[in-house]
């Protein structure tokens, strides 16, 4: 694990998924593998396709726009300060209503960053693709469904 530090408005690194954006605040290789941490922000629509995450747990808080999260089928709207929790096993989504939005992301633990990663240097929007997150899956704990 690398020593403590503090995170700026403009540390850590973009990468560019279609119509969304990832700035990786903090990533397993700084954690131990404890967790990651990174701030997505983009327009409106789908961000994902519906998935699930077998080894590892994710959170949200958002920071700016509304969301609506849907986890095993029931929607839950989400407006800056809310808190959403999605533990392993939970088939989920988000879309981001009109204008867009911001929020963080958690992965616990860590390793998820990774994909998005790789995501980035695939064609814009592979992130909405099923076909590219089912190749995927088999190498990261994001299950196409």
């Amino acid at each position: 694990m690398t020593p403590a530090h503090a995170i700026e408005g403009t540390t850590g690194e973009n990468f560019q998924l279609g119509n969304i954006s990832l700035r990786l605040l903090i990533g397993t290789d700084q954690t131990g593998g404890a967790f990651a941490l990174g701030e997505f922000s983009g327009g409106e629509g789908a961000w994902t396709v519906p998935h699930v995450h077998e080894r590892s747990e994710e959170s949200f808080y958002v920071l700016d726009g509304r969301f609506t999260f849907t986890l095993d089928g029931d929607e839950s709207e989400a407006a800056p300060g809310a808190f959403i929790f999605v533990p392993r096993g939970t088939r989920h989504l988000m879309h981001a209503e009109t204008g867009g939005g911001r929020f963080l992301t958690l992965w616990t633990p860590g390793g998820l960053e990774a994909m998005f990663v790789e995501l980035s240097r695939l064609p814009a929007d592979s992130l909405r693709d099923p076909d590219v997150r089912r190749l995927l899956a088999a190498r990261f704990d994001s299950v196409p469904v």
